[in-house]
């Protein structure tokens, strides 16, 4: 790579797990780097090979380099208190941003985690690195990247997936896919590959870096046989209700139990959607946010509230259509929504019957909000995940009913 155009780096924090298996990546690729962190000695000892400063060093070395990448962290499994959390994850990234800003560097990446983007979780690593995209996304300065990333693949493991760097190497191989399948993964090469591309990056952003759960065999078995089981389990236990509501829409109204649609589903490929009917024949065939109040029948009401109505659905599982989680699936007619999903890749997602959007009460009124949300779906998406949400589904969550919002 010719030096004078290779990618050039302030890299903090540096001594860390990701920073040990990172730096020699980016060196590798011919990135100029200098490493910088409270103690030199430390850094001179790890990477011998490398310039190194210390924080106070930053603005008058930082015209020769365009980006700087913020490492330095407070761990999730450390025991400290939230004060000192913030003071590395939040103050320390402002100080090293405020650096950088006044030596000239371009741009700032800072690293999340994935935890961060739960709101629910409440532990101090996860309220710190809210804190600081906050601060960061708040205050003036060089344009800055946040990139959320879950547990680490490399030469050695971290997260949740740390157990493995105590595991004999054979073992830990066999392991692996289906612990991949459990929780999101990135691995370092990725990680290397998308710092190696900031110099497009030339405004505010955010970015979730996973593995590709398509790539895991182990995911698309696990999740088809839960699909299957979970299924197989509402027929066998839950056809006598079925039965019943059936029974009830066809005495209570004219027209058939089961209502027929067609939907988008994956690839974009259109498929025929099963529901209870919940409406009056006369009710026009658009989206949900789109019908008037008026066309739902009295017991449609009590189908839409409890979600009952969903499960003929089953049998769109069954023939491999959908799965019980997934982005919604939209009608043909919703082409905006439709667009943005293939702009972000969702479409090679099988819909779902519940997902991420649903339990957050984001419906298809908001297609830009729905597929941006679909895409972190598609991001995070693991079997712990999927429980988590059909969980929060049986719960309670996402059951608003947006029927005739559009409308009023």
């Amino acid at each position: 790579m010719n030096e004078s155009h290779a990618p050039s780096f302030i890299v903090a924090g540096a001594s860390g797990n990701l920073g040990r298996q990172l730096v020699p990546l980016l060196s590798a690729s011919g990135a100029r780097m200098l490493l910088v962190g409270r103690d030199k000695n430390k850094l001179r000892e790890i990477f011998p090979h490398h310039e190194v400063a210390i924080y106070a060093d930053i603005p008058w070395a930082a015209g020769q380099y365009e980006d700087l990448i913020f490492l330095a962290t407070t761990n999730s499994d450390s025991d400290a208190s939230y004060e000192q959390f913030e003071r590395t994850n939040v103050a320390l990234a402002l100080e090293a941003r405020n650096l950088a800003a006044a030596g000239g560097v371009k741009r700032f990446t800072y690293f999340s985690s994935v935890h961060a983007l739960e709101h629910a979780n409440q532990s101090h690593y996860a309220r710190s690195k809210r804190a600081a995209e906050e601060a960061l996304n708040n205050s003036p300065g060089i344009v800055t990247k946040i990139i959320y990333i879950p547990a680490l693949l490399g030469k050695t493991y971290s997260g949740s997936l740390a157990v493995l760097n105590r595991t004999p190497t054979f073992l830990a191989k066999l392991l692996l896919p289906t612990l991949k399948a459990l929780k999101p993964t990135v691995n370092v090469t990725a990680v290397s590959k998308e710092l190696l591309t900031n110099s497009a990056f030339q405004s505010n952003q955010s970015v979730i870096l996973a593995t590709d759960q398509d790539t895991n065999l182990a995911y698309t078995f696990l999740k088809r046989c839960m699909d299957l089981l979970g299924a197989a389990a509402i027929v066998l236990l839950l056809w006598w209700l079925m039965i019943i509501v059936w029974i009830v829409i066809k005495v209570q109204s004219p027209g058939p139990g089961i209502f027929r649609q067609r939907r988008i589903g994956l690839n974009g490929k259109e498929f025929t959607c099963y529901k209870f009917r919940t409406m009056h024949l006369s009710a026009p065939n658009v989206a949900t946010h789109e019908a008037p109040s008026s066309a739902v029948t009295p017991f449609g009401k009590i189908l839409r509230r409890t979600k009952i109505d969903e499960l003929p659905q089953v049998f769109n599982i069954f023939v491999n259509e959908m799965s019980f989680v997934g982005p919604r699936p939209c009608l043909p007619t919703q082409t905006e929504l439709i667009e943005e999903r293939r702009k972000r890749a969702v479409l090679t997602l099988k819909p779902g019957i519940t997902g991420l959007a649903q339990v957050n009460d984001i419906d298809m009124s908001d297609p830009v909000r729905l597929a941006v949300c679909d895409e972190r779906y598609l991001k995070l998406r693991s079997i712990i995940f999927d429980l988590k949400l059909m969980l929060m589904t049986v719960a309670g969550k996402g059951m608003n009913d947006k029927i005739g919002k559009a409308a009023k």
